[in-house]
């Protein structure tokens, strides 16, 4: 067991280059994300769930109710324990040939028969009141998270400059709200994969449990090695959406059409431009931005350093990291050791070099658009 969670929390997949999980321990001075702060998930995802039980019977029939939407569903099939049987245990779509020995069985005529299979089916479907609740709670839930997400985050440096994510990464400190934040998200998603079981079925629930656990999957992995800043800006992303969707459906069994097909235009137009537009082009160019030129800096014949592409790090190719990443100690002074390195740059890079190295004037790389201080040794130049 001890083999397979090491494994499983092995340093080199989790974490940048030169990281290690107690560097990220927490201390007095600041506090960083940990595997069990996500333990609370599982009996607040429960809590979340008894929550929804309360919102639907008290809150949301009487605005369904309101708003004229019939509690009763399809008529229901006149008892038979025959059909019931055929029903249940054989078809519920019966052949022609079926539907005539059904017929001189229980002698009806096949109409009647056909009739009652349609009944019966229908009688499974739920009731347009039902589907109304499960989208008000929905709706209710997604609004919430995303005011909150939105006044929590313009608040923020990263929601403006979205390089932010990774200045000093991954040693940035946890706030309170993004633990609350990723703890909610992460419980809600886990209380809808659970009530999927109980809900009602629906065609798409093989896509909806995937969704589900994909999302889980990528809120718990983004929380434990610290991607924290680009989570909060992808979850809030992803709820502007999914509130036009269920604000949508709400009025779709309210029947109110016109209203409906303006919802879901606004959803389409959200969805699209959120998905194709704000992600990848305005938030994506500082997230997922890479070098695509190498860019080679000559210290001296024997030291040569280069980029490289995996988290913005920057190291040495032929020497050995030290045992702490260096850190400047002035504009003209030398690098040293120290716990972490936090440069107001455009790209952030750990700097790998042996220490006494004297700091030189910035280095601009054009590709990147970036400037960083760099540690040259002696009166080396830039290349």
């Amino acid at each position: 067991m001890a083999g397979i969670l090491a494994w499983f929390w092995n340093e080199r997949f989790w974490l940048p280059h030169n990281v290690t999980w107690a560097d990220l321990k927490n201390t007095d001075e600041a506090t960083f994300p940990q595997a069990e702060d996500l333990y609370v998930a599982c009996p607040l995802a429960f809590c979340i769930f008894m929550i929804r039980l309360v919102f639907e019977r008290f809150i949301a029939r009487p605005c369904a109710l309101g708003l004229k939407i019939q509690a009763n569903g399809p008529q229901k099939a006149q008892p038979n324990a025959i059909l019931e049987k055929v029903f249940t245990a054989i078809t519920k779509h019966p052949d022609e040939k079926r539907l005539e020995g059904l017929s001189k069985q229980l002698d009806w005529d096949v109409r009647t028969i056909q009739r009652w299979f349609r009944q019966r089916r229908n009688q499974e479907k739920p009731s347009t009141l039902a589907r109304f609740c499960e989208s008000m709670w929905r709706f209710t839930f997604y609004l919430y998270i995303f005011t909150y997400g939105v006044r929590f985050l313009k608040k923020t440096t990263w929601l403006w400059n979205t390089r932010e994510c990774w200045y000093n990464y991954p040693y940035q400190p946890l706030t309170v709200d993004i633990h609350y934040y990723y703890i909610l998200e992460l419980s809600f998603y886990l209380s809808l994969l659970f009530s999927q079981f109980t809900d009602i079925r629906r065609k798409d629930f093989l896509i909806m449990f995937l969704h589900h656990l994909a999302t889980i999957t990528l809120i718990t992995f983004s929380y434990v090695n610290n991607m924290a800043r680009v989570g909060t800006l992808v979850m809030c992303l992803h709820d502007a959406a999914d509130v036009l969707m269920e604000v949508a459906k709400m009025a779709n069994y309210a029947k109110c059409q016109r209203l409906c097909n303006l919802l879901f235009v606004m959803f389409a137009m959200v969805f699209i431009s959120s998905r194709l537009g704000v992600y990848p082009v305005w938030w994506g160019s500082g997230i997922l931005y890479t070098c695509r030129k190498t860019t080679a800096v000559t210290l001296n014949p024997a030291l040569t350093r280069t980029t490289v592409l995996r988290p913005l790090l920057f190291r040495s190719t032929t020497t050995a990291p030290p045992t702490g990443p260096i850190k400047p100690t002035g504009p003209t002074g030398t690098c040293q050791q120290g716990p972490r390195v936090q440069t107001n740059t455009d790209c952030h890079y750990e700097t790998f070099i042996s220490t006494g190295a004297k700091l030189q004037t910035p280095f601009i790389d054009t590709t990147c658009v970036r400037h960083e201080q760099h540690c040259l040794s002696g009166t080396g130049s830039t290349s």
